[in-house]
């Protein structure tokens, strides 16, 4: 009888590099026990020529998947962040808690077909759109648990805590009524949803202070005091220096630029995900690095939006930890946010494989880096085929043309770098079940029926 546990991989990438014949054995939680090279035992299970592990998302914002397309308008002569978000918010008072289900699933099947195993859902819609609390506080959250479980993607929910309009404790806007809450508030929300909706390989929970705009040093003290005696490993996501004009109010508050007041006034360590960090000084980017937190670049939405690009080159040698992650989800690819991280550097300096690090080969170096900065903002064991860690992976289709006759590092440059026709990826394993076979979500259809239902009823309010 087959073994539905097991996986034999003629080929794949492991931590220390390619190896042969490698036989991957999960158990019912989805968690690998056994990573062996070299297989020569009798084995009849299911085979695959080339097996990678799958990427983490470690940005996301489910309900703006549905307005992808929707602000590409030119709605005053400059543009910019803050009139984008200006639409955001009125698209977001439009979504109920079904339309978001809908929303996250079809997203979610989306990010599994295109190589991401793992999200982290940084997540603001607390309330009803005119800031009145559901009956259940939970009830936007549970949506997007129940949304990753039915599309067998692995969640780190980052409920957000956002109380002011901008630096200096400014009353928040009429229409950022339904994020609004407090401290209080959000730590009863995590022991709900604890009671609920207990951790597992495949949850975790933690917090996202939105934004040094959005919080208060005091509140952001007692969020954090209050989640230690929650879990005191849980991940910390925070917004910050996206745009100029916040970096220009954090000084003119604060006293100091976003980055430098976190470093200087939090303890901000490894379980830290700084997210975008675009505008910092070489002095800031280097105590980034030093602390040990995650730069979460999100290199599709920052060019979107028009944000800037991350110093990269001088974070890489400074020893720096980053992951990448499809934020508004203008784009949902994992190998288009590695190439457009990588292209941003090469416009910037005007050289070629400025991320390659020392082994020389960029696609391979971009992919690793990212899985290891991805794993570690999740706070999931998500970090690679080795045992202890969840059985999440890609098995790519080793006769298509990009990949054809490609081998070890070159692999993974053209995997990343070479795109024509279809994608490569061919299957995808999320903590051992088989979600996507031959390039579909096994629920995609049904999927993509919700969600036209879903975004009819849009269009109809």
């Amino acid at each position: 009888m087959k073994n539905e546990k097991q996986l034999l991989a003629a080929q794949a990438l492991l931590p220390e590099g390619w190896r042969n014949n490698v036989l991957l054995e999960w158990d019912g939680n989805g968690v690998l026990l056994r990573v062996q090279a070299e297989h020569t035992a009798q084995y009849e299970g299911e085979r695959a020529a080339l097996v990678i592990p799958g990427m983490v998302n470690l940005h996301s914002h489910a309900f703006q998947r549905a307005m992808a397309g929707l602000t590409e308008y030119r709605a005053s002569p400059v543009d910019s962040f803050w009139s984008w978000r200006t639409l955001m918010y009125r698209f977001a008072a439009r979504l109920s808690p079904d339309i978001l289900k809908a929303v996250a699933r079809q997203l979610y099947g989306e990010m599994l077909m295109a190589g991401y195993t793992s999200v982290c859902e940084f997540h603001y819609l607390h309330h009803d759109a005119d800031g009145k609390p559901y009956a259940r506080a939970g009830e936007m959250s549970a949506c997007l648990i129940e949304a990753a479980a039915d599309a067998g993607i692995g969640l780190t929910l980052l409920p957000v805590m956002y109380q002011y309009s901008g630096f200096g404790a400014k009353a928040p806007l009429e229409n950022q009524a339904r994020f609004i809450n407090s401290p209080q508030w959000m730590l009863q929300l995590l022991q709900d949803m604890q009671s609920a909706h207990p951790q597992h390989t495949g949850l975790r929970y933690g917090v996202a202070p939105h934004s040094l705009r959005a919080v208060s040093p005091d509140t952001l003290r007692e969020l954090l005091a209050g989640l230690h005696g929650f879990d005191r490993a849980a991940p910390v996501h925070i917004h910050i220096a996206e745009q100029t004009r916040e970096v220009e109010d954090s000084l003119a508050f604060c006293g100091a630029r976003p980055v430098q007041w976190l470093l200087d006034n939090i303890e901000v360590d490894r379980h830290w995900c700084l997210v975008h960090a675009t505008h910092m000084t070489a002095e800031e980017t280097s105590a980034l690095a030093a602390s040990g937190a995650v730069a979460g670049i999100c290199p599709s939405t920052e060019a979107n939006l028009g944000d800037g690009i991350f110093n990269g080159e001088q974070y890489l040698k400074a020893g720096g930890v980053w992951g990448i992650g499809s934020d508004s989800h203008i784009c949902v690819d994992a190998l288009e946010e590695l190439r457009l991280y990588e292209y941003s550097q090469r416009l910037l300096h005007r050289r070629r494989n400025v991320l390659a690090g020392d082994g020389g080969h960029v696609g391979a170096a971009l992919y690793r880096e990212a899985l290891r900065g991805g794993a570690q903002a999740s706070g999931r064991p998500v970090g690679g085929l080795q045992p202890g860690q969840c059985a999440d992976f890609i098995v790519l289709d080793d006769g298509h043309p990009n990949l054809h006759g490609k081998h070890g590092e070159t692999l993974m440059d053209s995997l990343v770098f070479a795109r024509h026709g279809a994608s490569p990826l061919q299957d995808v394993v999320s903590r051992g079940k088989w979600v996507v076979r031959e390039g579909k979500h096994l629920h995609h259809a049904a999927y993509g029926t919700e969600y036209r239902h879903a975004m009819r009823r849009l269009q109809d309010n």
